[in-house]
């Protein structure tokens, strides 16, 4: 099995973007409840999915130049081997890449942070830099950071939206990440996503 077809994004809740503003939090501790794929379906096309036919897609990128890339770690999602996989924009589907769960070596690269083994997805994103800058020289590292924002937001909302949970990290030793996942793209967010635990503390 080599690329798994998503089921297509649908509505969960009909909640005002006000709100989902309002409730949005960065948590840091889940549950052990597992994702749907359903649920991983939403927040792969909320964060950087396509919605024309010419290759728009939820966040806004500079010159469309399109510089990012997105991957899942998955570890206890339904009806998904624990695995690694890159997401398909335009097909909106999901490449094996690493048989594996690798959420223990992703945590350890990312200084312990124990999210990111306890959460049952983690969302990567990266950027390939040259699509961006080969058009605005060095400025378009400024570009691909303001996009990948925009898709952490895309995620944070869509999480609020599900019931469920996430918190962006930044904080991770960059080779060792690109070493455990076996890529060489600049890496620029890890997002683990899960259900809140009963007792997590959100902050931000």
């Amino acid at each position: 099995m080599s690329e798994i077809r998503l089921p297509a994004p649908r509505c969960h809740n009909k909640i005002c973007l006000i709100d989902l503003l309002a409730r949005r939090r960065s948590v840091r501790t889940y549950s052990q409840q597992p994702l749907s794929l359903q649920e991983v379906s939403n927040l792969l096309w909320a964060c950087d999915g396509q919605t024309v036919s010419w290759g728009g897609r939820t966040a806004p990128s500079a010159g469309a130049t399109y510089p990012l890339n997105i991957y899942l770690v998955a570890g206890n999602v339904e009806q998904l081997s624990p695995a690694f996989y890159a997401y398909n924009i335009q097909e909106h589907s999901l490449k094996l890449l690493l048989s594996s769960d690798l959420r223990n070596n992703l945590a350890r690269a990312a200084y312990g942070q124990s999210m990111l083994k306890e959460a049952p997805a983690t969302i990567v994103i990266t950027a390939s830099p040259e699509r961006t800058t080969t058009r605005y020289g060095q400025r378009g590292w400024r570009y691909i950071f303001m996009e990948s924002g925009h898709c952490g937001q895309n995620i944070h909302l869509l999480a609020v939206d599900l019931d469920l949970a996430t918190v962006m990290v930044g904080a991770f030793d960059d080779h060792q990440v690109q070493a455990c996942l076996q890529l060489s793209e600049e890496v620029l967010y890890l997002c683990p996503v899960g259900h809140p635990s009963s007792a997590h503390e959100p902050k931000q």
